[in-house]
């Protein structure tokens, strides 16, 4: 997710769940090729499995990218046809590439020839109002014939004009059945299943009947739910969530004595406690600029303390 699952935000999710595979946000070739490379790349060893997720449409320009992610030690390279945002049109790559599957087709073809660690594709169902499954079936048959064997399904079409990216989550009704019959049509494909999951007892469900989930917002919001599904409905092992705000702090003090503001490092921890008490303080506190330049990283603990019942 663009500006929400950076390395700071990635590092507390591994925290929480050892066994995730954890995505980058996307990033464009053109942020890769003309930017600030250690910028985009950089991540800790700790969040192994990490997979790096481009955004483009030049095979190229993806290959060029997808060799420069190996070099930094990324784990999988995904290729993003799920984005439906208008800057992301503009660009003519994310969700509108899936009109163009032999573009996509060569674009997997390419990156595969240049690295030697798996290519995977996001995507959506379909596009705009069409939610022929034909469509998107054809669109991972073509992949398929490519090489491509890992697909993640956002189960939900992408309408390119009239809906905002938000509204692209929830609007189009999901089609999760649709996904399934990808995994018949395609058995040996890993297929795994991204799009309105929000509690732990459907995400195992989908676990069971698919090859894996994808979370995003839900674990941006909700973390607790990348624990519960990490440790199993039967385990109590797992970190103690002090345990947890220790190596997180540990973490923090390193990065903000690096020159990484504060309030970027803390960002991705704001819906951890979320639904539970004191889940108010714990946001006010650490959403507060007067409070981060006064205590720096010990807000952390000030928010804990907080937070914490009476």
């Amino acid at each position: 997710m663009i500006d929400v699952t950076d390395r700071h935000c990635r590092y507390f999710h591994r925290l929480l769940a050892p066994s995730a595979r954890l995505y980058t946000e996307m990033i464009t070739t053109g942020a890769l090729l003309h930017g600030d490379v250690a910028r985009h790349l950089d991540f800790d060893a700790t969040e192994h499995p990490v997979a790096l997720q481009l955004g483009g449409s030049d095979p190229g320009d993806l290959a060029q990218c997808a060799r420069m992610g190996r070099r930094w030690g990324y784990d999988e390279i995904n290729l993003n046809c799920g984005c439906p945002s208008d800057r992301v049109q503009k660009g003519a790559f994310g969700a509108c590439l899936m009109a163009e599957p032999v573009l996509v087709a060569d674009c997997v073809r390419a990156m595969q020839d240049a690295v030697d660690v798996p290519v995977t594709v996001k995507h959506r169902l379909g596009l705009d109002h069409d939610e022929s499954y034909d469509f998107v079936r054809d669109f991972v048959g073509t992949l398929y014939e490519a090489g491509c064997r890992v697909f993640i399904a956002h189960a939900r079409n992408a309408v390119l004009k009239g809906l905002s990216p938000k509204e692209n989550r929830q609007v189009p009704p999901l089609r999760h059945a649709d996904v399934q019959r990808l995994k018949r049509d395609f058995p040996d494909a890993v297929i795994v299943l991204n799009g309105g999951l929000t509690d732990v007892a459907d995400c195992r469900r989908w676990m069971q009947a698919l090859d894996g989930i994808m979370l995003g917002r839900a674990a941006w919001h909700h973390p607790d739910l990348l624990a519960e599904l990490d440790q199993g409905p039967d385990s109590g092992v797992g970190r103690t969530d002090e345990a947890v705000l220790d190596a997180f702090l540990e973490y923090v003090r390193r990065q903000h004595a690096a020159g990484v503001p504060l309030h970027i490092l803390v960002r991705g921890i704001l819906g951890w406690r979320a639904g539970r008490p004191g889940a108010r303080q714990w946001r006010r506190l650490l959403s507060d600029p007067q409070s981060l330049k006064a205590r720096g990283p010990d807000i952390l603990r000030d928010a804990w303390a907080a937070a914490l019942p009476a």
